[in-house]
């Protein structure tokens, strides 16, 4: 049987992490140094791999879920900054603010339904990822514009 679902993403280009939370990051003398914890790792695209780095580290949440330090962050700069240092081409800029919308409405929903099965799942969503993932979603929708308007 066929499911009536698009895939969240073109076909894959490569396998990557996809998860790279400050928790996963290593440090030494406050440079990245190494990635830990491949549990999530698999085929993606360059762009969601991007947009996944960038969720956490521009971050595309909504200010209210924002850790201290970058709360008053410039988001639009933030991902244009990502975008050239990773050397996007045009067409990738084009697909990152979709690929940002689709990869919240996919980890909301992707929580939503752990949370029913999951004991730390079940307790992450009930300690705020239920607030929280809506509200990227929407953080994401309003800002969609000024976004890829950076991205040019």
């Amino acid at each position: 049987a066929s499911l009536d679902v698009p895939p969240s993403f073109e076909a894959p280009e490569l396998v990557s992490h996809q998860d790279y939370c400050p928790g996963n990051v290593v440090f030494r003398d406050q440079h990245a140094v190494a990635l830990i914890d491949f549990d999530l790792a698999r085929p993606t695209t360059r762009v969601a791999d991007c947009v996944n780095a960038m969720s956490w580290w521009v971050p595309l949440v909504d200010p209210l879920d924002r850790v201290p330090s970058p709360v008053g962050a410039d988001a639009a700069h933030r991902v244009r900054l990502f975008a050239d240092a990773y050397g996007m081409t045009r067409r990738q800029r084009e697909q990152v603010v979709p690929a940002a919308v689709r990869q919240a409405r996919d980890a909301h929903i992707g929580m939503r339904a752990a949370a029913e099965v999951d004991p730390v799942f079940k307790r992450w969503w009930d300690e705020g990822v239920k607030d929280r993932a809506p509200r990227a979603e929407a953080w994401l929708a309003r800002e969609s514009v000024a976004l890829q308007r950076a991205l040019q």
